[in-house]
């Protein structure tokens, strides 16, 4: 094995993912995820510092992602309407992702600990988008109720997403569900879409 092998990280992440689908995550040791990607021990923790988290690696350019669209959203644009921009970044991103994100979230959902650790992952975003929400000037109640309605939307929207068979893009069932919300928060009776 030479010392410097390309692709690391994503070898990495694409044999653990395999193995946690097979094997079950708490039956997948850190020494079979480096074997299956032709690595060692050592190169997976200086890529991660557990098994776990090799899930959640995009979470921070997820975060900066959201941020960056809040804050190059017009300045016109309500907080709600700033998160959508920042739920739709997020859609053009993850689209072509469906696969994984479908295998991603069935490990997720079979372990009690990732299920946590996912719930982590949206506090830090909704906390991140009420911060860029403030630095845009919107008030602290304010920033805190749209960031916590985007992630609801996002969350929604990305379960239904992953559910689909590629009907719709995960940008237009955000956007359905920021409509739905809309609906809801007006009073308006919202058909199922």
């Amino acid at each position: 094995m030479g010392r410097w092998e390309p692709n690391a990280r994503g070898r990495l992440e694409q044999a653990a993912l395999e193995l946690y689908i097979e094997r079950g995550y708490e039956q997948t040791t850190v020494a079979e995820i480096a074997k299956r990607a032709g690595l060692t021990e050592r190169t997976f923790f200086r890529h991660y510092a557990d098994k776990r988290e090799v899930l959640f690696a995009g979470a921070g350019a997820l975060q900066e992602l959201f941020v960056s669209a809040v804050a190059g959203a017009p300045g016109s644009a309500a907080p709600i309407e700033a998160v959508g921009a920042a739920l739709e970044a997020a859609a053009v991103v993850l689209q072509e992702r469906r696969d994984s994100a479908r295998r991603r979230q069935t490990v997720i959902a079979a372990n009690a600990e990732l299920r946590e650790r996912e719930l982590i992952k949206l506090a830090s975003l909704s906390a991140a988008l009420a911060d860029a929400l403030r630095q845009r000037g919107v008030a602290d109640t304010a920033a805190g109720l749209a960031a916590e309605a985007g992630i609801a939307v996002f969350k929604i929207a990305f379960e239904r997403w992953l559910d689909e068979t590629g009907r719709r893009s995960l940008a237009q069932l955000i956007q359905e569900s920021l409509d739905e919300l809309r609906d809801v928060t007006a009073g308006r009776p919202s058909a199922e879409r």
